[in-house]
């Protein structure tokens, strides 16, 4: 499978997705730590790729996403920010409610 069609089938697949530098439990860069951090204060299941651990979707999202650097994230197909967007929107209490409104809710 082409990059392009693994990235594109990825940001399908996954209401709520973060490209981000190591894991959730153990970031590999201050932004990508802080962009979890936000995410998990706002108490949403997200999806996660490492990018580290995927240097094809390293080098092939940027240009895909024309946006240049790490951590991504993607809320229903469509590329919210970065690291600082992603800050600014959860300080503004707006990053929540578009995360509530997307992730995946547990059958009850």
């Amino acid at each position: 499978m082409e990059t392009i069609d693994k990235i594109k089938e990825q940001i399908a697949e996954n209401p709520v997705l973060l490209y981000m530098k190591g894991s959730p439990k153990l970031p590999s860069c201050g932004f990508s730590a802080q962009t979890v951090q936000a995410l998990m204060n706002c108490g949403e299941q997200f999806a996660y790729v490492d990018i580290l651990q995927n240097p094809d979707i390293r080098s092939e999202l940027p240009k895909y996403a024309d946006w240049p650097t790490f951590p991504q994230l993607w809320v229903k197909g469509e590329l919210v920010g970065g690291c600082d967007i992603i800050l600014e929107m959860f300080q503004q209490g707006e990053l929540q409610p578009l995360l509530q409104e997307a992730a995946p809710k547990a059958d009850s």
